[in-house]
């Protein structure tokens, strides 16, 4: 159960830092350079990392969120993952025991 939590927040915790970096890199490039949004490398992987989250949130959307919605959507449900796998992991901490938590 605690590797589980782990993972779980561990994945979680990649993709919402990867869209978090993406929405600061998009803005800042869209304010200081604008042309440069479709050839950046990082802006490209970043999205790459995010796009199966977002996926997964539009199918999980109703029909009436639209499609520009759907990072902040997938940024919520993660952000509830997050919080839900840190409290199964702090269950299971409290369980065993915080010395073999670590």
């Amino acid at each position: 159960m605690l590797l589980l939590a782990s993972a779980l927040k561990l994945i979680a915790e990649l993709a919402l830092l990867a869209l978090l970096g993406r929405w600061l890199l998009a803005a800042w490039l869209r304010r200081l350079a604008p042309q440069a949004l479709e050839s950046n490398l990082f802006l490209w992987l970043l999205d790459t990392l995010c796009r199966p989250f977002v996926t997964a949130a539009g199918w999980l959307a109703p029909r009436w969120v639209l499609r520009e919605h759907w990072p902040l959507l997938a940024f919520c449900l993660l952000l509830g993952l997050w919080l839900a796998a840190t409290w199964l992991k702090l269950q299971a901490c409290l369980e065993v025991g915080m010395d073999q938590c670590r």
